[in-house]
């Protein structure tokens, strides 16, 4: 059960620091929420890989925000 325990411990410490991860990326959040709002604008329609260039730096930069902790 004591295995189970530091499991979840883990698991709580990495979701207590997405929103700092998040942060650090501003930039990149920004441009893909901004490139999946015109996708899904009117008349849009919101494909894969559409935005894949901005999910992929947005995942890079949180990936790197990530390994600095």
């Amino acid at each position: 059960m004591s295995a189970n325990g530091a499991v979840w411990r883990r698991v709580r410490s990495r979701l207590r620091a997405f929103p700092e991860h998040l942060a650090a990326c501003g930039a990149e959040a920004s441009a893909y929420g901004r490139c999946v709002q015109a996708s899904t604008a009117p008349g849009g329609r919101l494909r894969k890989d559409l935005c894949a260039r901005e999910f992929e730096a947005l995942r890079s930069c949180f990936a790197a925000a990530a390994k600095k902790t």
